[in-house]
């Protein structure tokens, strides 16, 4: 079994929950859930519509205005399988021969499709472009190994075969595979470098939120970060994954106390409206599973992330 990030949308034939207890006082319900899920608007106005959406044990529609303790129930359809279909959406592939890809993800684009996110998805994307892609991941994530969020950009490799599959995976299980990302979070740091060894699981009371969890229930997770830059309110960071838990970096910072700057679900507020964490996966490194050599690619940052930093060295 891989230690790949799951999306937490996915279920396996059956009806799944989401259990919220609303912390904002006056929000509409169709806000709140899709500020603190990964639902879509769009998708969370289709739950309401099929009665699928219950705040304190009623029926509720998308514009009443929840409270602080309130509990919100979402009831999601099980997924058919998904006859996804190809589309003809540019890739930027870094590398590519007969066994696999590394694609440079833009922000915004979702990995593989899941409730509220069914076209427009790099898997979308891989099917268009490519005829043979691995089956172990199942046949809604064609060539999947690994994935990283919707509004994180940066490095993915795609396994075409299912030998290469199965080697990137057990990198993957054994830590062996390097993925450094590079990130602008709140707050100033008192020492160069750090680790974070806390273990991260589903938050108790939000399901599509991960936190640290301390109580037994969270799987391992360790990060470890080097600070690039240090401006009077925040800091450049590289950081590097030792394990690949949903949501890992972002839980992480959080938890310390430096939250990735424009994070919409673990970020108090978004000072620069940048839609979207400043987040990017910018060095991927593996052994190739068929000739074994040492392979290292790099990705520079996005626009929206240089910019950022523009304004914050120029202030």
């Amino acid at each position: 079994m891989n230690e790949r990030e799951d999306d937490l949308l996915y279920h396996d034939g059956e009806d799944d929950e989401i259990l919220l207890t609303v912390d904002q006082n006056g929000i509409r319900l169709d806000k709140y859930v899709a500020d603190v899920t990964e639902l879509t608007r769009t998708f969370i106005q289709r739950l309401v519509d099929e009665d699928r959406v219950y705040v304190e044990g009623q029926v509720a529609k998308a514009s009443k205005k929840v409270q602080t303790g309130q509990l919100v129930r979402i009831i999601l359809p099980a997924p058919s399988a998904p006859d996804t279909e190809p589309q003809d959406i540019p890739l930027d592939i870094v590398y590519e021969d007969k066994d696999l890809l590394v694609v440079n993800k833009p922000r915004g684009m979702v990995v593989h499709p899941a409730p509220g996110h069914t076209s427009g998805t790099l898997v979308n994307a891989l099917l268009w472009h490519f005829d043979h892609l691995s089956t172990r991941s199942g046949h809604e994530r064609p060539g999947i190994v690994h994935r990283i969020d919707k509004d994180t950009s940066g490095l993915l490799v795609v396994a075409k075969t299912d030998l290469a599959h199965l080697s990137l995976s057990e990198q993957l299980k054994d830590h062996s595979m390097t993925r450094i990302y590079h990130a602008v979070v709140h707050g100033v740091f008192n020492h160069h470098r750090g680790r974070v060894d806390a273990p991260i699981g589903r938050h108790p009371n939000k399901r599509q939120q991960m936190a640290v969890r301390e109580d037994g229930s969270g799987r391992s997770a360790i990060t470890h970060f080097h600070v690039l830059e240090t401006f009077s309110d925040y800091t450049y960071l590289e950081l590097r994954l030792e394990t690949g838990r949903t949501h890992q970096i972002r839980v992480h910072m959080a938890y310390i106390g430096h939250s990735v700057v424009g994070d919409p679900v673990y970020a108090t507020k978004d000072p620069f409206d940048l839609k979207g964490q400043a987040l990017h996966a910018g060095t991927l490194g593996f052994v190739h599973p068929r000739t074994g050599d040492a392979m290292l690619f790099t990705s520079s940052l996005p626009e929206p992330m240089v910019k950022l930093l523009d304004i914050l060295r120029a202030t």
